[in-house]
């Protein structure tokens, strides 16, 4: 016998019709027995009845994207093309946030069951039974920057390792043989993936790293502490490669602070290629991740899968970088050509 609402009733200590009416969101409820209610769904797993005759029977015109903490201009353009998509193809967005609480995850999936037509999941750190334990099994799924090393989803990235490597070569190429890097919190996949291809680049010049390889967690305040890290090393580094803008700029910020100008005595490179970046003073070098195009492309395949009914064939794709080069790290060297899309800037 499968959970019943009889069982969820019990567990919250109400009635079942007071569990049909938080299901079915109709009718007054107490908050606290909301909260009783909705506590006893998850950790019973119940999926309502409802909620299954909705998705096999009907559509919602509703995809769900869960992101992590959605602070910054990089998730808002992930928002941002989701969107656009969405509504081209007429379905509305439904947007949930985790913010590294216990069983968030969980929750805000089951949330969604009975609501969605399929979900895009840029979580990171939500692992493939998670999702597939909270949703029903015939909700297209598309991963964004997760790895799915079983092919059971449809997933996008893009080349973090490729960006920062080529970044790095480019500092290398201006004559910099201290480089040093301020990546992001060691279980973000970006963050790993530009560390490791920060290493390869530095491997290939035959350069050390020891000492220059200081964390931060992708916000401005983390970059400017970072960078005060660096400066305390008994020889400081010439260059600093940022895993995304936002520590870049605090970098920078920090640099300015303590008399040190960007790029005469510390060239200074990002990720992401923010608009913020063109705007900063000196305008800062970045590697440009084609973000708007990420979820726009999560939805177009998420489209397909919810039009197919099951034929859908999934998708694998990782997204290309390419430098920007401004004057955070000195400007553009002729053999930056090939790693540059485009005219040089």
């Amino acid at each position: 016998m499968g959970i019943t609402i009889k069982d969820v009733a019990g567990l919250a200590g109400v009635s079942t019709a007071t569990v049909s009416r938080v299901l079915n969101h109709k009718g007054p409820v107490h908050v606290e027995t909301r909260r009783r209610v909705e506590e006893a769904v998850r950790q019973l797993r119940f999926l309502p009845n409802s909620a299954a005759r909705i998705l096999s029977t009907s559509k919602t015109n509703v995809v769900g994207l869960l992101l992590p903490d959605s602070y910054g201009e990089f998730y808002s353009d992930v928002i941002r093309g989701v969107d656009r998509q969405a509504r081209s193809g007429g379905y509305q967005l439904l947007v949930a946030s985790l913010h590294g609480e216990p069983h968030e995850a969980e929750t805000a999936l089951a949330a969604m069951v009975g609501r969605i037509d399929g979900l895009i999941v840029m979580a990171q750190n939500i692992d493939v039974e998670t999702i597939l334990e909270n949703i029903l099994r015939d909700v297209p799924v598309v991963l964004l920057n997760h790895s799915d090393e079983d092919g059971r989803f449809d997933a996008f990235r893009i080349d973090n390792y490729g960006g920062a490597q080529r970044m790095v070569r480019h500092l290398c190429r201006r004559g910099h043989q201290r480089v040093a890097i301020i990546h992001g919190p060691p279980h973000d996949i970006d963050a790993r993936e530009r560390l490791a291809g920060y290493r390869a680049a530095l491997a290939a010049e035959k350069l050390d790293e020891d000492g220059l390889v200081v964390e931060g967690d992708f916000t401005e305040a983390s970059g400017y502490e970072a960078a005060l890290r660096l400066l305390e090393l008994p020889v400081r580094p010439t260059a600093v490669f940022a895993s995304n803008d936002s520590m870049a700029i605090g970098a920078m910020r920090a640099f300015l602070e303590t008399g040190l100008k960007v790029p005469d005595d510390v060239a200074v490179a990002g990720f992401d290629d923010l608009p913020v970046a063109r705007f900063v003073t000196p305008s800062l070098s970045s590697v440009h991740a084609p973000i708007c195009d990420l979820g726009a492309e999560a939805m177009i395949a998420l489209h397909d899968a919810i039009r197919s009914c099951g034929g859908h064939v999934r998708r694998h794709r990782v997204l290309p970088t390419h430098l920007v080069i401004r004057e955070s790290t000195g400007g553009y060297l002729a053999n930056d050509a090939e790693d540059v899309a485009g005219s040089p800037p």
